[in-house]
């Protein structure tokens, strides 16, 4: 009698632990199943263990906190975009006003102090012009699919084009790039202007943040390196490099915005980039 009691406290035993297995992977199946998919459905377990139904009841509560989260994040991001586009815009025609007027005052007799002052304001309302331009622009490209036609492109070649685009500007402020680009071709279908504003924002990181030098590689297959010394550049910061309107407080006259969307066109040619400190080396990968 003993012996046939064990058996069935046994048996009953194996039984629920299958029973509750199977609901365990039920659970885990629904949780990645709504974590994917934009409704609001719940996750049921087919059983009556308290501690079961516990769970999931948990879980649904999570997984109703979490779509709020969600929906207020996109419901903001769509905010901050119009947000963008409007400002951007509404500046933009008073700025254009304003070089005007500064265009026809400079053909007038004038002291030379007030030709001075003329020529401060000049270069500040220039300054306001790049950046609402950039602002603007950042706005229609996270809200347009302008750079979803691609083509077979020789990445040697676009990159090889914008640093030689760059390289006034980078001895001028005493930078020799040292540059290694294989000679195998790296053949990426990708779009073209998408590719090419990806390195110029690149190029015009370094200009900024560099303290003199600048190494630029291509490998065989399709890493893209840009790094240069920055010194004072915290690991911190470089882990803030790619959000976006972050800057460091160096960067007085930018936006924070180029990093950011060398990102999303990455992201949209599938390919990954990231930000490394290495010493005192700012280091910035691409994989495409």
């Amino acid at each position: 009698m003993v012996y046939a009691l064990l058996a069935v406290i046994i048996a009953a035993l194996v039984i629920k632990i299958v029973i509750l297995k199977r609901a365990a992977r039920s659970v885990t199946r629904q949780f990645s199943e709504r974590l994917d998919d934009d409704t609001n459905g719940v996750i049921l377990v087919h059983t009556r263990d308290r501690d079961m139904r516990r769970l999931a009841s948990d879980i649904n509560t999570q997984l109703k906190k979490l779509r709020a989260e969600h929906n207020r994040y996109v419901s903001g991001d769509a905010e901050l975009k119009a947000a963008i586009t409007n400002i951007s815009h509404d500046l933009r025609t008073p700025l254009t006003a304003i070089c005007g007027y500064l265009e026809v005052m400079k053909k007038e007799e004038k002291s030379e102090k007030l030709e001075k002052y003329l020529d401060i304001i000049g270069g500040r309302t220039e300054l306001m012009k790049q950046l609402t331009e950039e602002l603007f622009r950042y706005s229609v490209i996270l809200s347009s699919g302008e750079d979803n036609e691609t083509e077979e492109l020789n990445v040697n070649q676009v990159l090889e084009d914008c640093i030689m685009g760059y390289y006034a500007a980078l001895t001028e402020k005493g930078i020799t790039p040292e540059i290694e680009l294989t000679e195998e071709k790296v053949i990426r279908n990708v779009n073209r202007s998408a590719l090419e504003r990806v390195f110029n924002n690149l190029m015009n990181n370094a200009l900024k943040y560099s303290d003199g030098d600048l190494f630029i590689s291509l490998s065989p297959e399709g890493e893209i390196v840009f790094s240069n010394t920055a010194e004072g550049l915290t690991k911190v910061q470089v882990e803030r490099l790619f959000d976006r309107f972050y800057t460091v407080q160096a960067a007085r006259n930018s936006t924070g915005l180029g990093l950011s969307i060398a990102r999303t066109f990455i992201d949209r040619m599938n390919g990954t980039i990231s930000a490394e400190l290495a010493g005192e080396r700012l280091i910035i990968r691409i994989k495409i």
